[in-house]
């Protein structure tokens, strides 16, 4: 069974920087697509960051180019979001994904920037 397993969120001052980890339990994970969405609040959920599998290209979304980085080691089987220049409008609950074919979700973890 496929699982996802997000970790090192928390509260930030505005500005500061987080790095967020997602741990996968699968066989091939340099195959899949990955991926980091968030929603905040009242919002839909929206994606962040993603990446193909094998060297693929990544895509960010437009209010995270040039703060936010994805990244993977595929010797832990771990996806990365390095977080810098973060704003209160990045408050939201952070998820991690892996797609090849069927498309699998992190439980989430909780990101907070407020002075």
């Amino acid at each position: 069974q496929v699982q996802l397993v997000e970790s090192g969120g928390g509260l930030v001052q505005p500005g500061g920087s987080l790095r967020l980890s997602c741990t996968a339990s699968m066989h091939l994970f340099s195959f899949y697509d990955l991926g980091w969405y968030r929603q905040a609040p009242g919002k839909q959920r929206e994606l962040v960051a993603e990446m193909s599998g094998g060297v693929g290209p990544t895509t960010y979304a437009d209010a995270v180019k040039g703060r936010f980085t994805i990244s993977r080691d595929n010797s832990k089987n771990t996806i990365y979001l390095q977080m810098n220049s973060l704003t209160p409008e990045d408050t939201a609950v952070y998820y991690c994904t892996a797609d090849q074919g069927t498309r699998y979700w992190g439980q989430g973890t909780q990101v907070t920037v407020s002075s």
